[in-house]
């Protein structure tokens, strides 16, 4: 609502804005997913191959294959949300410019659109 008032206003220049924004993080958020694992790919198996160590990486893998899962699921997510987003301002442009037309064309006694006066 506007000012407390009685009017809803959405702009659809600036969902898409936003929608351009989650997609940037979605990218930014998928390449540090893949510089962590990366990262963690390239310190090996620092624990050793004794027991102890043993146990420790078979936690370890698995910990670290959901942290990497849920991190690239979560930067998909956030371009989802910024698909919607753009479909979201499309769908709101469309329908205002229905409605417009629909103001302008068929109402008895409507003045119509600025050509309509002109002609």
């Amino acid at each position: 609502m506007a000012d407390g008032g009685s009017e809803f206003v959405i702009k659809p220049w600036e969902l898409h804005g936003e929608g351009r924004e989650f997609e940037k993080i979605s990218a930014d958020f998928g390449k540090a997913a893949t510089a962590l694992e990366e990262g963690l790919a390239a310190l090996g198996s620092p624990w050793g191959a004794d027991r102890p160590g043993s146990g420790f990486a078979a936690v370890y893998r698995e910990a670290q294959g959901g942290l990497v899962g849920g991190l690239r699921g979560l930067a998909g997510r956030l371009g989802t949300v910024g698909a919607g987003l753009h479909g979201m301002a499309r769908r709101t442009a469309d329908a205002d410019t229905s409605a417009a037309s629909g103001f302008a064309g068929g109402a008895p006694g409507a003045r119509g659109t600025a050509e309509d006066r002109s002609a």
